[in-house]
């Protein structure tokens, strides 16, 4: 059963200068609840490690790119332990290749606990890695001929996998060296069987002191990401293993890495890990994400119990489980711009578009693609809380997104409800998936916030829809309502009274209602409308297609401007959206203007070629930020 409960909102929701990602929350809640769960007993066999505060309890997860989420004590250090030993057993394969590791070390899970002395019959071979056994015969692979040596590039490594340099606990080392007389005689058989060639010594000591490396819970995701991302650190961009080895070390982490709980594990986890008695745990989905946990409360296996807690819920809660993971898109963002950069299909008075300008970059667009699960919705969480940082308003378009998963839906739904109590506004729209998140968003959204909410199928019209918004906000009331008078419009501004009088004369008034036509396509009238009160859309019919929408007219503006230029038959049909209210000029009175009155038609022309140039700069602007996105 899912364990998180959606967040949600009462009363006016507070404003918020930061806005914190769902996930993030999903953490914070996650820890909270679980910080409760007293479970287990701190290890002791090492005594150093029974001085830990049993309350001790962090939580990190870091995607494949490098973004962190972390909650709780993630800064605290504890010594690594066993979580050496995959991260070891990569260096010991760098350093004599899969032939030589597997000549010393197999890859067979044991079903016994991590200090069992399980060897191949017949070789004297380790099962696996995981086992103290097999970690001792890695350690020995590495290149170094004394401890010292052994070491150094041991701890290099490690530190390229947290991408800061780590260091020596050295009172842990030496109270492992002082007790570890289990591992003394691991060792020493180990060079009976000629596994380990030379004095065990110096490599035991190694392993002592790599167990005994210091790390927090923040290094453990980021040494887990580094797995996840083939080998390279995320944050740094360096490589701290050969990408060609990644593969093996999850599997043997996969199979052998949670002790004699590994089969448990992988059934209900799904997720190639490793523990230590610590009280660490390492977490691997490949090319998706690495998780650390902290908590030094040992379960009888000498796993962390709330780290096993949070494995599974995380995995459970993000559908993580490495069998059951969707098809990854990683161009999950398709692109990002604002209503400065591109705008909807109404054509609008130059009042209204500088007013656009202005605004437009606080209206933030994201498109998006492919399928969306736990990894690809983080890209879409984080994407637009990074847009919202600049932005009043987020329009998400999901027309090429197949498919969305419950995950996704649900991180969707607290990413809304953060950016609503961060007061924002939202508006989704692309067809088939918007059903699905409809939903999620009522299970997880108040009433009262459904008025900044709103899902509107057609991109084209979710964008006017905005946009009509934000110029009504910033308009005299009754913007969209009040009857303009002539001089208003575009064409006809700045004319000077007398010419406003002249011009009143030849202008006829009409009215359509809505849905009725004002120009049918391949008419040759020459007739140009102004827009008083209404707006109306442009449609084209091309052969075999459904007619398309290729622009809507606003009051103010003016339609069939360019029979003043030519006599052409009418390219589209132009259809009253609401009632129009608009006065007409006709061919013959522009005419007459051009006989009787050439200043005013020269005028006309000239803010006619002013409102051209102004759409060409505007279609230029729309066209650079497709291609540049």
């Amino acid at each position: 059963m899912n364990s998180f409960h959606s967040q949600t909102l009462t009363g006016n929701m507070p404003d918020q200068s930061a806005i914190l990602s769902p996930i993030q929350l999903i953490l914070n809640e996650l820890h909270r609840r679980l910080k409760d769960n007293h479970e287990g007993e701190v290890a002791t066999y090492i005594p150093e490690l029974g001085k830990a505060d049993p309350n001790w309890f962090g939580i990190c997860l870091v995607t494949a790119d490098g973004t962190v989420y972390e909650a709780g004590d993630t800064a605290q250090t504890f010594t690594i332990q066993s979580i050496s030993k995959p991260l070891n057993y990569g260096i010991a394969l760098e350093d004599k290749g899969q032939p030589g590791v597997l000549k010393k070390i197999w890859m067979e899970p044991s079903g016994e606990a991590f200090n069992s002395i399980s060897l191949q019959p017949g070789t004297g071979r380790p099962l696996n890695p995981m086992i103290n056994a097999g970690a001792i015969a890695t350690t020995g692979l590495v290149e170094g001929d004394t401890t010292a040596e052994k070491i150094r590039r041991i701890v290099d490594v490690f530190s390229l996998y947290a991408g800061r340099p780590l260091e020596i606990d050295e009172t842990v080392y030496r109270s492992e060296s002082e007790t570890g007389h289990r591992n003394r005689a691991i060792g020493h058989m180990l060079r009976n069987f000629d596994i380990l060639n030379e004095d065990p010594t110096p490599t035991l000591e190694a392993y002592f002191m790599q167990c005994s490396v210091l790390a927090n819970c923040r290094d453990l995701a980021v040494m887990a990401a580094t797995l996840s991302n083939g080998g390279v650190n995320p944050l740094t961009g360096q490589r701290a293993v050969a990408g060609e080895y990644v593969e093996n070390i999850l599997s043997v982490m996969g199979s052998c890495g949670m002790y004699d709980a590994a089969g448990a594990w992988i059934y209900q986890v799904g997720i190639p890990a490793k523990s230590g008695v610590a009280g660490g745990i390492l977490a691997v989905l490949p090319g998706q994400l690495g998780i650390g946990v902290f908590s030094p409360r040992l379960d009888a296996q000498g796993n962390s119990v709330r780290g096993i807690a949070v494995c599974r819920e995380l995995s459970q809660k993000f559908n993580l489980h490495l069998f059951n993971a969707a098809h990854q898109a990683r161009s999950v963002i398709r692109t990002i711009s604002s209503s400065a950069e591109v705008g909807s299909k109404r054509i609008r008075s130059a009042g209204e578009q500088a007013l656009l300008q202005k605004q437009g970059s606080r209206i933030r667009h994201l498109h998006f693609q492919g399928e969306l699960q736990f990894t690809t919705a983080e890209r879409v969480v984080r994407e637009t809380l990074r847009e919202a940082e600049q932005a009043d308003h987020l329009l998400l378009n999901f027309k090429h997104v197949p498919v969305i998963d419950h995950v996704a839906a649900d991180l969707l739904a607290r990413l809304a409800v953060t950016l609503l109590a961060g007061g924002r506004t939202l508006t989704l729209t692309g067809g088939s998936s918007l059903g699905k998140l409809e939903l999620a968003f009522r299970g997880a959204l108040p009433p009262d916030c459904w008025s900044r909410v709103e899902f509107i199928p057609d991109y084209e019209l979710a964008l006017e829809t905005i946009e009509n918004r934000i110029v009504a906000q910033s308009s005299s009331p009754g913007w969209g309502s009040r009857l303009l008078e002539p001089e208003e419009c575009e064409l006809l501004a700045d004319l000077g009274a007398e010419a406003t009088r002249i011009l009143r004369g030849l202008l006829k008034p009409h009215v359509f209602a809505a849905g009725e036509r004002i120009i049918e396509a391949g008419s040759t009238d020459r007739i140009l409308y102004f827009i008083l009160r209404g707006s109306a859309d442009v449609w084209i019919e091309p052969p075999d297609q459904p007619r398309l929408r290729v622009a809507s007219f606003s009051a103010g503006t003016a339609l069939g401007e360019l029979s003043l230029l030519d006599a052409s038959p009418r390219s589209a049909s132009v259809v009253a959206h609401t009632r129009v209210e608009c006065v007409a000029l006709s061919a013959a009175a522009f005419e007459s203007l051009e006989k009787d009155h050439p200043a005013i038609s020269a005028s006309i022309l000239r803010n006619l070629a002013l409102t051209l140039a102004r759409r060409l700069r505007k279609a230029n602007i729309e066209i650079t930020a497709a291609h540049s996105a």
